[in-house]
This record gives C-alpha cells, structure tokens and sequence, in this order.
C-alpha cells in the first residue's frame, strides 16, 4: 500500500467537502505527504538529482569565465585567448544540455511510474469500497479524480519537481557567487528576492484554494456530463433536450469561471517575479558603473554579475509558474489521498462461535439508516429456512430493497445482528459471503465482452473450460433452453451497456450466472419485472428445478411471483412482520397497513 490507511465509516464517504476547510499544511509538510509516492524510484531520483546539480553548476561556471575573458583578453585585444575561452564556455554549454537531457529522460520515466501506481492504487482502493461509497459520490467525478488528477501529479514529478530543486541549486549558487565577488554588490541583488519569497509565502494559500475549486468543479462536469450520457434516453424520450443543454451550461459555467480564477491565480507571481528582475539588475548596474568609476569593480566582473542576476532571477520567475504546478499538484493530491484515505466500514471480524441452526438466514434486532437519513428498519427478527421460498411484499419505499442488500451485506446493520448459517454474516471472507448468496437485479449489470466472459464473471471453477465444456455445465443445471435464446450462443457479443440485446436476454445471463454459482440462498429483486411472459416462464421453471436445499427470496410487486411462496413478510414503516396468507398479503399492500 502507497500510504497507511484511515478507518472510514458510512458517514464521511462523500469526498466533496467545500474549499477552504482542508487541513493547512506548509510547503514541506505537502512534500512529506507525497514523498511515500517515490519510494520505488529512488535510483532514478539519484541519477536525475546528480544530473540538475551538474546543470546548474555548469551553467554557473560560464558567466564567471566570461567576466575574466572581457578583462584578461578582449579589453587587452588577445584574441587567441578569447577563441579559448568561447571554446570552454561552448563545451561547458554542450555539458549541461547532456546532463539537462538525463535530468528529462530519468524524471519523466519517474512521473510516468507514479501516474502507473497511482491510478492502480486508486482504482483498487475504489473496488475495495462498498455501495454506500458510490451512493455518496458521483462515478463523473471519480473518473476526473482518476485521470485528470493523477495526471497532474505526474506532471508535476516528470517536470515541475526537479525543475523546481534546480532552480533552487541555481538560485542559491549565483546568490554564493555573486556574495564571494563582491558581498555589498552581491547583498544589495538578492534583497529583491527576499521580499519575492514574503510575497509568496502570502499569496500561497489562496493559489491553493483557487486551484482546489477549479479542480473539483472539473470533477462535477465530468460527473453532469457522465450522467446526462446515462440518462440520454430519457432526455430523447421526454424531448428535453433544452434542459440537457441549460444544465450543462450551468455547470460548465460555474467550471468556467473557477478555471478563470485559477489561471490568475496561477499567473499572479510572474510579473511581480519580472518586475523583482529587472529592479536588481537596474541597481547592479548602477552600483556597478559607481564601483567602476572609483576603481573597485571591472567591466568584466559587472558583466558577470548582471549574467548571475539574470541566473538568480529568470530561475525565481520560472517558479512563480513551477510554484502554481506546485499548487494545483497540491490541490489534485488532496482529492487522491481523500480516497486512499478511505477504508470500507463493511470489515470482517472474528467469529469463531457458530449457532447450529437449521435457518440459513437470521435478523437478529437489526436496524438501519442511511447516512443522514431516517430510519429504514427498526429492530427487526425473522429468520428464512433451508430449501423455502420466501416473498417480501410492500409498498414502494417501504424497505424491501434495503433489507435484501443487508441479506447480501452490501450495507452492514446500523444495530443487530445477520446470520448467516449461524455465523455472523460479518465474519465471511467476501468471497466466500458472495458464493453462498446470489443477488440478482432488476437491472442486470453486464461487462463488456461476451455471454461466456459475463456468465463466467467471479466464477473460477468454470474458468479454464472450453465452450463445449462450458455448453454441457449449463445443460447438467437445466440451463439449455436459456443459452438457446442467443444466436451465437456463448460467443454472442454483449456490450457494457447491453444495448445489443434485449432486456431479457439480459436478465438470462444473471439468471445463468447466478445458478451456476450453485448458492445456499438466491435474491431475485423485481427480477422478472420488465421481461415479456415468456422469458418469465421459462426463468420460473429453471427455479423449481434448484437443488432442493436452495433458499429463495423474491421482492416483487406482481402477485403472480409471489403466489407459490411458502412465506410471505410485510416490509414497510420499519418493520418486516409475516403476512400470513396471500389474501391478507394482498390487502395490506393494498391498503398499505402494518400486520397484526
């Protein structure tokens, strides 16, 4: 792991906080946040460290043997000795474009292998977090986080980090070199640069600040611009394509102005730094030529001095540009380490105790809320037994769903207990939870790929056979006719959004996968709401043919479903009671009652 983990909990998932309440930090505690990052890339940090210092140390060298050729030999009129000097200094320039070079090449394979690690880091980090985490945040916004700001980071470790240690190395070199030539010339040229750095200590946090705003508005375009794709046909179907159009001029609007802020925030610094050069060079030279006309200072030497101002100062104007990199680096770390940060509250404990029991499923006083929502389920009991067909019935918003997302342990109870074999469901490792429970929706997710790649998806018993293999699998569960629905069979194509085949070919392929899993116990919410009568048969015969110790749990809406269910449980205003016979099921649907 790139960093040490923070316990999370349900309530602090939601990662957009507003600008201005993160944690201060000063310029090296950031620093320290992102140094674990380079762990892994010390050698090639060595080797381009070396490279910056060979650099400016080489481009020092040259304004001082230009200072002496002027005195020694183009005032004297010695011009051999000059041909000597512009052959060092050009191969002194020759040098520090290999070593500039090797500085590049090593920091940019650096940067590179950080953006690798860190979308790898966040991607995993993101698949390790429940569904209360996506329920908080929108996947538009993850996406930003995962690209655009990973990749500000790399470019910040491929270019604007060693850029920014050099200049330091220069800065500081022609600040010694000028102070060992002459301290009082040399101290009255650095004084400019002391109030650049109070001017930017001051200015900082709000280049921050501005950066931060920009970054995470980037992240909610990215998130309207996902979510009106999603919701594409709904807009076409409802003819609302104006609103499609005003909602993402709104936000690309408010998107639009914060980069406006940031760019002159970013921008700030450079012609302050501009204006700090050119007032140290205006009092070089004027102190200069006052030395010059009482014989303390040459020619040569004011010429060296006015070039060590320019290497003082065109390195401090190029900050002001590293220092905004630095900032929005900043800022888009910030909005990675929020989510490497993040642990998922859905922990396995240690259980050791086991309660023989016949049930496969126990509530035990279980309650629920959603984050900063009101209670869903309270204190509710019921138990689902072996081989039993279970129905839960109630009105919408009643909490069918939520209970059946506890069953799966996609949520955890606020309070109470879920057993599961008579263990607590907590205990599982998620692999094994996930091959005792099967969950299919009303909405069947699908990869990208084919029928095999999706029935096959988490299931590595079937993994390495072969489509003949895989055929006779299906055949042996009574799953035949289900794959005769698809022209190409196991290799028909299926696209992430399955728009190519039809809503019940794609519930098919849950049904398909889930079977295959063979679970103790399967959960079919609305799973045959939106398919045409004959699909739905065919799915209602391959259930009777489970393994008679299979445990099934329907939510549904239409009283056929449920009509063969040996229990039925009433779900709403927080309780889960049992509903008695289908008549008495049906009239508190109906009416919307409590059971007696």
């Amino acid at each position: 792991m790139i960093l040490k983990k923070a316990q999370a909990t349900m309530n602090n998932y939601a990662l957009n906080k507003p600008v201005g309440t993160e944690e201060k930090t000063s310029l090296w505690g950031s620093i320290k946040k992102l140094l674990p990052l380079l762990n892994d890339q010390k050698e090639r940090i060595i080797v381009a460290t070396v490279a910056a210092f060979a650099t400016s140390g080489l481009n020092l060298l040259a304004p001082i043997l230009i200072g002496h050729a002027v005195d020694d030999y183009i005032q004297k009129g010695q011009y051999h000795g000059v041909l000597v000097y512009s052959a060092i200094i050009f191969t002194i320039y020759i040098a520090a474009v290999v070593t500039s070079y090797f500085q590049t090449l090593f920091m940019g394979r650096v940067g590179q292998n950080v953006l690798f690690t860190l979308r790898n880091s966040v991607f995993n980090k993101l698949g390790s977090l429940p569904v209360a985490f996506f329920n908080q945040n929108k996947a538009g916004d993850l996406i930003s986080r995962i690209n655009n700001d990973t990749d500000k980071l790399n470019q910040f470790f491929s270019q604007s980090l060693v850029q920014f240690f050099a200049n330091i190395i220069t800065i500081i070199g022609a600040a010694i070199f000028m102070l060992v030539v002459n301290w009082k010339i040399g101290l009255v040229a650095i004084i400019p640069a002391i109030f650049l750095l109070v001017f930017t200590q001051i200015l900082s946090p709000w280049i921050k600040r501005k950066n931060a705003l920009s970054l995470k508005n980037i992240g909610g375009l990215s998130a309207e611009v996902s979510e009106s794709i999603d919701n594409f046909k709904v807009v076409v179907a409802f003819d609302r394509r104006d609103y499609f159009k005003e909602k993402f001029k709104e936000v690309n609007e408010i998107n639009y102005k914060s980069a406006i802020g940031a760019g002159i925030a970013n921008n700030t610094l450079t012609p302050t730094y501009g204006l700090a050069s050119g007032i140290a060079q205006l009092i070089v030279i004027a102190y200069g030529i006052t030395l010059i006309s009482t014989g303390h200072f040459t020619l040569g030497l004011l010429i060296s001095f006015l070039s060590y101002v320019g290497r003082m100062y065109d390195p401090l104007r190029q900050m002001a540009t590293v220092w905004s990199s630095f900032q929005t680096a900043f800022a888009s770390w910030d909005r990675i380490h929020a989510i490497l940060m993040l642990d998922s509250d859905l922990t396995k404990i240690s259980e050791t105790k086991v309660v023989s029991s016949a049930h496969v499923m126990e509530f035990k006083d279980v309650s629920f809320s959603y984050p900063g929502g009101k209670e869903v389920l309270h204190s509710v009991n019921f138990t689902f037994d072996r081989g039993k067909t279970y129905a839960l019935v109630g009105p919408t918003g009643g909490g069918k769903t939520t209970t059946a997302s506890l069953i799966a342990r996609l949520y955890d109870p606020t309070s109470g207990v879920v057993l599961l074999d008579g263990k607590d469901i907590r205990s599982y490792e998620d692999g094994e939870r996930a091959r005792k429970i099967g969950f299919i929706l009303q909405e069947p997710f699908l990869f990208s790929g084919t029928v095999r790649d999706n029935i096959l998806y988490g299931n590595e018993e079937y993994l390495n056979l072969t489509n003949v293999e895989l055929e006779k699998v299906i055949s042996d569960h009574g799953l035949e006719k289900l794959l005769a629905r698809f022209d190409d069979r196991l290799d028909t194509a299926v696209t992430a959004t399955g728009s190519a085949l039809s809503l019940g070919q794609k519930q098919l392929i849950a049904f398909i996968r889930a079977v295959l899993r063979r679970p103790e116990l399967i959960i079919l919410d609305e799973a045959t709401a939106n398919i045409d009568t004959v699909t739905e048969q065919l799915l209602e015969d391959i259930l009777k043919k489970l393994p008679k110790e299979t445990t099934l749990v329907i939510i549904a809406h239409r009283l056929n479903t449920i009509e063969n269910a040996d229990e039925i449980f009433f779900v709403n205003a927080g309780e889960v009671t049992q509903a008695g016979s289908m008549q008495h099921a049906v009239d508190m649907l109906l009416h919307g009652k409590r059971a007696s």
